[in-house]
């Protein structure tokens, strides 16, 4: 290999440096390194700082072009050199350089070998990430399975059957299990989130992340309202998912909303400002629009539904049509 290494650079140094790259990490790889020993070697080699980040099984580790170990907690630069532990994934391994206007060939060999050691390395010492195993997955979640089997398939998954997870409802996509450290942001669309429990219990957490999901809006102003809703949080509000059934000829006081909406088209973001801050000013804020416009909103409003919107009987009552209206179109 340094044969090759030697005649590559004469003929091409990146060539060259590519192939020391890649038996450098060949022979971590034979000597089981550890993960701080692979990004050290990736920072060396490039002679910047490398970094790891591996929410899933919180592996954080941060080293020095000089090979000292330095964490931080600021977030990766997007713009830095970066490669994911699977394909397709998200990027886990960064080398903290700034962009250049062409793509260094040795750095893309650095990232690509180190990350594909890291890759396993950690599931030999931290099981494999929750994979997305459509069969091992419905088992979970298949409450008429035998315990048996469906902790076998958590096992499968990189799931620990000691430690709780929840399910994940998108409106688009296969059910997802994450452990429950996991924080669940408002970036993923439309997702219902289920409780937090033990894997036994992930039927109950994926019913649960169902009924969420129907809670959710597209977050526009023809649909305002949570992209992302957890089923702890709604209470007994929950229970109305069981009397407005999609499909069917919706409440009264939905269909007053619909009215309304297509007369007044700025009216359902407002109501919904109205209905889930703590005051009018606060409403009139969060629309940017002046106190004296949303008063008058209002107005025109309770004229359009045929019932008061500042009194907090007309708020209860804003509030549970705009939750039936979410309920009726999902």
């Amino acid at each position: 290999m340094k044969e090759l290494a030697g005649r590559l650079t004469a003929l091409d140094p990146d060539a060259g440096a590519a192939v020391r790259v890649i038996a450098y990490f060949d022979r971590l790889a034979e000597s089981r390194a550890g993960l701080e020993t692979l990004v050290r070697g990736a920072a060396v080699l490039a002679g910047v700082p490398a970094r790891l980040v591996e929410a899933d099984r919180r592996v954080h580790v941060r080293v020095e072009a000089d090979g000292a170990r330095r964490d931080s907690d600021l977030p990766p630069d997007p713009a830095w050199p970066s490669a994911a532990l699977t394909p397709g994934g998200a990027p886990a391994l960064w080398l903290e350089r700034a962009e250049q206007a062409e793509p260094s060939v040795v750095d893309a060999v650095i990232l690509e070998r180190a990350a594909g050691v890291i890759r396993l390395v950690l599931d030999r010492t931290r099981g494999r990430a929750p994979a997305d195993d459509p069969a091992l997955v419905e088992t979970v979640l298949d409450a008429t399975a035998p315990d048996a089997a469906r902790l076998h398939a958590a096992r499968r998954l990189g799931l620990d059957p000691a430690a709780p997870a929840r399910v994940l409802a998108p409106l688009d996509g296969r059910p997802r299990i994450v452990p429950e450290h996991l924080a669940v942001d408002d970036s993923p669309g439309r997702v219902g989130v289920g409780p937090a429990v033990p894997v036994l219990d992930l039927p109950r957490s994926w019913s649960e992340a169902r009924v969420a999901l129907r809670f959710t809006a597209e977050g526009t102003g023809q649909d305002p309202g949570p992209g992302v809703v957890h089923a702890d949080e709604l209470g007994g509000i929950a229970l109305l998912a069981g009397l407005v059934v999609p499909g069917a000829e919706p409440p009264p006081d939905v269909q007053a909303l619909e009215a309304a909406a297509a007369a007044a088209p700025w009216l359902l973001g407002t109501l919904h400002a109205v209905a889930t801050t703590v005051s009018l000013r606060a409403a009139a804020a969060e629309i940017n629009v002046h106190h004296s416009t949303l008063q008058e909103r209002l107005a025109q409003a309770e004229h359009l539904l045929g019932w008061p919107l500042r009194t907090p009987q007309g708020r209860f009552r804003l509030g549970l049509a705009l939750t039936m209206r979410h309920l009726t179109r999902t």
